[in-house]
């Protein structure tokens, strides 16, 4: 059973340009479902000429009362999009039940708690607390990459945290994906760091580095990112694009997911689409026709460096309060391939998800280009992938064995430009 305290949560914001975050709305819980209401205060904001934003337009517009949730949801995909998943379930279940291991049902726990249980400096703009008037939030001392490796190396044995550890590993707490990471700030920057798994086939962490530094070197709008090691493992820092230094504290970006743009939740991703999210581009993003090449352009490259996990989470916009604008890329991890034929997370042209060259020119259009200019945009990042393999090989000192397994397998492979 929920408890009282878990019936309800208050969802704090940070507004533009602000470093210091104020009360929006409640959650209650009802009936399976999470139910959002503004607060009076915070709606007063508008009539007295104060900044304020509604969470996501058209989702939860600045309206007084419950407001009804998209068909099919169970709660507000903006809310859900702050929402810890697989790895920072894992997290919670493991510090507040003592359940362990990678088959731990995270069904244990429900969404409020999963929020208000989380660490607070997560992704974009929004926290939770159970008061609506005082602010304080749930982080911890910035703590060494070492003990950070141990505690996710625990985590995934299924041994019990220690207390000390148990900190450690909280404060990235609400990071989504499945793989172990942590949220760290080194020299005034602030990182999404990845680590190893003890699954890997392959050095999974040097391969999303050098596909994400392709993707720079092709010109892509791509989050920086630096390998680093500790405790003899590879650790993948991925600079954060959601935090703006204001002296000695930050600002925060709102931001929310493709499948909250898409109004789908979880198990219906499946029907996420390229396509769609073009059409949203066209009419609700700024810079409409730059986004849409940007777009197409991250397709291709995700095809030629085989990342199939290109669903719908891993898609973002910032929201400004008035429109969309796609934020850098962050996620291009090349996938274990068994064979030569793969398809893409979201569908690209109708119903078909191939992930194959003459898939994505079927649709150009969608993005305003012609097929000249797809087959250009595809020349082009296949060149600078084979150019520059060597050296961004060489930059990530990867063996060889793992190169020649990344190499027409992943990264360029047959299947993907017949």
């Amino acid at each position: 059973m929920t408890s009282k305290a878990e019936k309800e949560a208050f969802v704090w914001i940070w507004l533009p340009n602000e470093t210091e975050p104020v009360v929006a709305g409640r959650l209650e819980a009802d009936n399976g479902n999470i139910m959002f209401n503004y607060g009076k205060s915070y709606l007063n904001r508008v009539s007295n000429s104060k900044p304020a934003i509604a969470i996501y337009e058209p989702e939860l517009p600045l309206k007084a009362g419950l407001l009804p949730l998209p068909e099919g949801l169970t709660m507000p995909g903006c809310i859900r999009d702050a929402a810890p998943d697989a790895w920072g379930r894992r997290v919670i279940i493991n510090k507040k039940l003592g359940l362990k291991g990678a088959n731990t049902d995270t069904a244990e726990l429900d969404e409020l708690t999963y929020l208000l249980e989380s660490g607070s400096d997560r992704i974009g703009a929004l926290d939770f607390q159970r008061s609506p008037t005082e602010y304080v939030p749930r982080s911890v001392n910035n703590v060494t990459m070492e003990e950070l490796i141990e505690s996710a190396k625990r985590v995934e044995e299924g041994v019990p945290l220690t207390p000390e550890l148990d900190q450690a590993l909280f404060h990235g707490s609400a990071i989504g994906g499945a793989r172990p990471k942590a949220l760290i700030q080194d020299r005034g920057k602030k990182y999404v760091a990845k680590f190893s798994s003890s699954t890997d086939l392959y050095n999974v962490v040097k391969a999303e580095f050098i596909a994400m530094r392709l993707a720079e070197l092709a010109g892509l709008n791509v989050a920086p990112v630096k390998l680093v090691r500790a405790a003899n493992k590879d650790v993948l820092l991925i600079e954060r694009f959601d935090r703006v230094p204001k002296g000695d504290k930050w600002a925060r970006k709102a931001m929310v997911s493709a499948l909250t743009l898409f109004c789908l939740y979880d198990m219906m991703a499946r029907y996420a689409s390229y396509e769609t999210l073009a059409e949203i581009i066209r009419h609700r993003f700024t810079k409409p026709k730059g986004t849409l090449k940007e777009l197409f352009s991250r397709l291709i490259f995700n095809i030629l460096c085989g990342n199939t996990d290109d669903h719908a989470r891993n898609h973002a916009a910032f929201w400004d309060g008035k429109a969309l604008t796609l934020t850098p890329a962050y996620d291009i991890c090349p996938q274990g391939r068994t064979g030569n034929e793969a398809s893409q997370a979201m569908l690209i042209s109708g119903d078909n998800n191939l992930s194959q060259l003459k898939t994505c020119l079927q649709t150009a259009n969608s993005y305003l280009l012609s097929e000249e200019e797809a087959q250009e945009i595809f020349g082009h990042l296949t060149a600078v992938i084979e150019q520059h393999w060597d050296f961004v090989c060489e930059e990530a000192e990867l063996n060889e064995v793992d190169k020649n397994f990344l190499w027409r397998r992943q990264f360029l492979n047959p299947f993907s430009i017949e």
